[in-house]
């Protein structure tokens, strides 16, 4: 047998392993698609009344903010949650929720210490909005994940302040 022949061999038994590689892998690939399961749901539900919001929120609708000490867009959240409050006459209400020490800021409320806030309302990352209507009842609950995903969820669910200018 020459060099020739056996190349051609070897390069045939390659080709064979490599289409049953893909082959298995296809297969894989269909049965994850089929097995198709919804994403669990992080926070709370939507409609749930949240007891604490009153106390947090001074008794009107706003947001909670759980944000952690040590995440670089948590602080970068916080200081837009301060630029929007600061931005027009009616500001929203805003509080910034901890579980173990908090980050202090001149215009956003922060609260320390509430590991249990974080339990009760399902808080797995942060940063993380919850927004309350006037009813205490939950109305948006989500991971946020920049100032620009921030901003857009106080532009829908809380009145706009209005520019200074």
């Amino acid at each position: 047998m020459d060099f020739v022949t056996s190349a051609l061999i070897l390069s045939w038994i390659a080709i064979l392993l490599l289409a049953l590689v893909v082959s298995g892998l296809i297969r894989q690939v269909h049965q994850l698609s089929r097995d198709k399961r919804p994403a669990a749901r992080v926070g709370v539900s939507t409609g749930t009344v949240a007891s604490d919001a009153g106390e947090l929120l001074r008794g009107s609708r706003g947001v909670l903010l759980f944000l952690s000490p040590h995440c670089s867009v948590c602080s970068d959240v916080l200081e837009e949650a301060g630029q929007w409050i600061t931005a027009g006459d009616n500001p929203p209400n805003i509080q910034a929720v901890y579980a173990a020490d908090a980050a202090e800021h001149p215009v956003v409320t922060t609260v320390a210490n509430r590991d249990d806030l974080f339990k009760r309302y399902d808080v797995v990352v942060t940063p993380f909005a919850v927004v309350v209507d006037d009813a205490a009842v939950v109305t948006r609950s989500e991971p946020i994940g920049s100032t620009t995903a921030l901003r857009q969820l106080l532009n829908t669910t809380v009145s706009r302040p209005r520019s200074s200018s």
